[in-house]
């Protein structure tokens, strides 16, 4: 069995509810994030959180120096799992990750977090163009409505559109009860 790290992407305090950028049902989303982390800590595989910080202080959320931009309590780090920062959707864009992930003899990642459309897409496609086995935990991640071109889209749909291209060539996709059993 390949030696498998999970990621948890941006699982940070603005996208709850009462932060700047709140996705639906990122409460749900994070407790399985959570069930994920307690798995991953149990079985001693590497785990990484990222958190995305918005380099102006003028941007919506997860600006420099705020609550909002802090990892979330439900899956806070300990002390020996590794916390980088990005500025990108991408998490190995200038994070150091692909670097810390080879040094660790990692070849798969689970990934879960948010948002679904961003920087779970983004770096799902780029762990997989890296050379990595993909599994993304759908229902540990969370998405947001989006309007472009005059049409709304919701959250549910959001979350689908990215998930299924996601499943057809980039990742297993699948679902935190199916990943634990």
């Amino acid at each position: 069995m390949p030696r498998t790290a999970l990621i948890l992407v941006d699982i940070q305090n603005d996208y709850f509810p009462g932060g700047d950028w709140e996705l639906h049902k990122m409460d749900a989303a994070s407790a399985n994030a959570a069930r994920l982390l307690a798995a991953a800590r149990v079985n001693g595989d590497p785990v990484v959180h990222i958190r995305h910080e918005n380099p102006s202080s003028e941007a919506p959320f997860f600006r420099p120096g705020t609550p909002g931009a802090e990892i979330h309590a439900s899956v806070a780090p300990i002390e020996d799992e590794l916390v980088l920062t990005k500025h990108r959707p991408n998490s190995f864009y200038e994070t150091g990750l692909l670097e810390l992930l080879r040094e660790a003899g990692v070849e798969a990642v689970t990934l879960c977090g948010a948002m679904s459309q961003m920087c779970i897409d983004a770096t799902a496609r780029a762990a997989a163009d890296l050379g990595f086995a993909v599994t993304v935990v759908e229902d540990a991640c969370a998405a947001r409505a989006m309007e472009f071109g005059g049409v709304t889209v919701p959250a549910e749909q959001m979350h689908a559109a990215f998930m299924a291209p996601l499943a057809m060539s980039y990742a297993t996709v699948t679902q935190t009860a199916a990943h634990l059993a």
